[in-house]
């Protein structure tokens, strides 16, 4: 009865307190829901809305037939896509709907047994998207095609076509890199095993009715949060690290101490200073290893990622295997002792305990229209140039997947003296 009567008196006092404070608390929690309604309008709804008003563009790379170098060329070009980073003032943010910044989508696509590269950008870019692949892989052929979205129904899953697919996450702190391209090389020979082969192969399975969609979509990000990243470093370097508590924080350690304060006299705690050992004795290898790794990843131009994944087939031919499959083709990447791709729960397309059929059919519309639109809506990662050109390259002369499409033969400019009627 006691417990009962405790748990009414405190409700009185929450309600008193509301009573009084209400001008303060009623119009923060209004300016929060009036500023996500603003920013959907203005980015998305308004006519001059900031999404509609910006001209994009889809264009297929298709690979040369001999590329001898491996991924680090595509580092090159992650680091010259970082150039068109942009910020918004003021008014373009709040006024005009300006939440999104420059940004591009680079996709992966296995189309009934074919190996397609795309890149989706805005169409003032393309020119500094084509530039910089021509710059790398001369005997490349970037051709300017339509979305390849649009030859799906707009609403899956239907009476013929089904989906399934999730983001990805990371597992452990984005700083802290995954398994990168220098560590897929033969110990004996020295040469690389390109990763690219395996996911080339998968996508090689794929029959008719059959699609792969794995999407990248990037935006530069200016000089990293350096307390956020420091923090990461502190931690692997075995040092003590202060959480912020914030206000909340700061009112609990108030009312938690403010009984024994009234009791008797306050006493702070003394900070005990401890020698420690060098950082080179107090890290095993494998932890040296994996700090270095890590500021080194930090040196490089990084990008806030939105990482997707869609198997898409009919119904008559779908086949529940791709779904594992090319996921554990992923997993490629992932180090225990580094960092590793994980697909994010909440969006996977299924559902759970009561109404799973009409909750799946909402998360796979929802996936595919998230995908269509390239947008970084839930869960996302921050990935360095490095990273990216290991997810993201051309597959090498090593990859012998009839899935690769290649172009015809080498590509040459024209002879000087060529007459010219």
């Amino acid at each position: 009865m006691n417990n009962a009567s405790d748990i009414f008196a405190i409700f009185i006092v929450l309600g008193q307190a509301i009573s009084f404070f209400w001008w303060i608390i009623l119009p923060v929690m209004f300016w929060y829901i009036f500023k996500i309604l603003w920013m959907d309008f203005t980015l998305v709804k308004s006519v001059n809305s900031w999404r509609r008003l910006q001209k994009w563009t889809c264009v297929e790379v298709i690979p040369p037939r001999e590329i001898e170098k491996g991924p680090k060329m595509m580092e090159t070009i992650f680091s010259s896509m970082s150039g068109v980073l942009s910020t918004y003032n003021t008014f373009d943010e709040n006024l005009k709907g300006a939440w999104e910044h420059d940004r591009f989508s680079l996709e992966i696509v296995g189309e009934e047994g074919k190996l397609h590269f795309y890149i989706r950008t805005q169409k003032r870019l393309l020119g500094l998207v084509e530039a910089n692949i021509y710059a790398q892989y001369p005997d490349a052929e970037v051709l300017e095609v339509p979305d390849y979205t649009d030859k799906f129904p707009k609403i899956i899953p239907n009476k013929n076509w089904d989906l399934w697919g999730t983001d990805f996450e990371f597992a452990t702190k984005d700083p802290i890199p995954i398994k990168t391209y220098d560590k897929f090389e033969e110990t004996v020979t020295g040469e690389m095993n390109d990763p690219m082969s395996a996911i080339a192969e998968i996508i090689g399975l794929l029959g008719p009715g059959q699609h792969i969609w794995l999407q990248y979509v990037l935006q530069p990000l200016p000089e990293p949060d350096n307390k956020k990243h420091i923090d990461v470093l502190k931690k692997l370097k075995g040092e003590k690290v202060v959480e912020a508590m914030g206000i909340g924080g700061h009112l609990v350690d108030v009312f938690s101490n403010l009984s024994k304060g009234l009791s008797a006299p306050v006493e702070f705690a003394k900070a005990e200073k401890k020698e420690e050992a060098p950082l080179e004795f107090r890290l095993s290898p494998g932890e040296k290893e994996l700090l270095k790794a890590t500021e080194e990843n930090l040196g490089r131009n990084l990008f806030k990622t939105k990482m997707r994944y869609i198997y898409l087939a009919k119904k008559d031919s779908w086949d529940a295997s791709f779904k594992s499959s090319f996921i554990g083709a992923l997993k490629q990447f992932n180090d225990m002792n580094y960092n590793q791709f994980k697909p994010n729960d909440i969006s996977k397309t299924y559902g759970k305990i009561f109404f799973t059929a009409p909750r799946a059919s909402f998360r796979k519309r929802k996936l595919l229209d998230r995908y269509r639109c390239r947008n970084m809506d839930g869960a996302n990662m921050v990935l360095s140039t490095k990273e990216l050109a290991t997810v993201f390259h051309f597959p090498d002369m090593g990859v012998k997947s009839p899935a690769v499409q290649r172009t015809a033969g080498r590509l040459g400019s024209a002879p000087a003296n060529l007459p010219i009627e």
